[in-house]
């Protein structure tokens, strides 16, 4: 008797004639790998253009807008003519100029930085040692009155400003230099002496070149 067999022949699936032949399936996981790779790449663009170069333009237009002053450097002119920023202290020499602090960085901007030193460091107190007879000897007095802002350098290398104490001991040396009564040199610090802060924050202090540039317009 015949049988008949059970066994039926599954259809292949249709393609399409112009897709040409499958891929091995070894070359599907490079197909992946391509796919990350082209993700990584456009993610990497993204983030650039728009925290890089976005972002960066729009906060700086914002601050432009809000801070116009601040946004340009704070810097201060006379006569037309740029002589500095409020923010990055200058060296002063000569008798007719309050004298600001000793910088590590020279009063370089691009350079700020401190002397890293400790107050135990033997260069550190020799340097102090020396600065602190040098300003006695320049101020004319005993060299436990030179205060410490005088001789010690600062963390960022550009402070502006020095303690109304500093200024104080320098009074005596302008108003002679430049034949100014000393109540009219004090009236001039205490016009350029800065509050703390809110009241709270950080103490004191006097603006060296914007105390200079009026003193500059003072006449004996």
């Amino acid at each position: 008797m015949r049988t008949e067999s059970t066994d039926t022949l599954l259809p292949c699936a249709a393609r399409d004639p112009q897709s040409g032949p499958e891929a091995p399936a070894a070359a599907r996981p490079a197909r992946r790998e391509g796919g990350l790779v082209r993700a990584s790449l456009g993610f990497a663009a993204i983030s650039l253009l728009g925290f890089g170069l976005a972002y960066a333009a729009a906060t700086a237009s914002l601050g432009g807008l809000l801070f116009p002053e601040q946004a340009a450097g704070s810097l201060i002119q006379r006569d037309g003519k740029i002589v500095g920023s409020a923010w990055v202290g200058q060296p002063f020499a000569g008798d007719t100029y309050f004298h600001s602090r000793p910088s590590a960085a020279r009063h370089d901007p691009m350079a700020m930085a401190g002397s890293n030193q400790a107050r135990s460091n033997p260069d550190a107190r020799q340097r102090i040692a020396e600065a602190t007879a040098a300003v006695a000897a320049r101020e004319s007095v005993p060299p436990e009155a030179v205060p410490g802002d005088l001789v010690t350098q600062s963390g960022s290398g550009v402070d502006p400003h020095i303690s109304p104490a500093a200024a104080e001991i320098q009074v005596a040396r302008v108003a002679r230099a430049r034949g100014l009564a000393p109540e009219r040199v004090r009236a001039a610090v205490a016009a350029h002496t800065e509050a703390a802060q809110f009241g709270v924050l950080g103490a004191p202090r006097v603006h060296v070149l914007q105390l200079n540039l009026a003193l500059d317009t003072m006449r004996p």
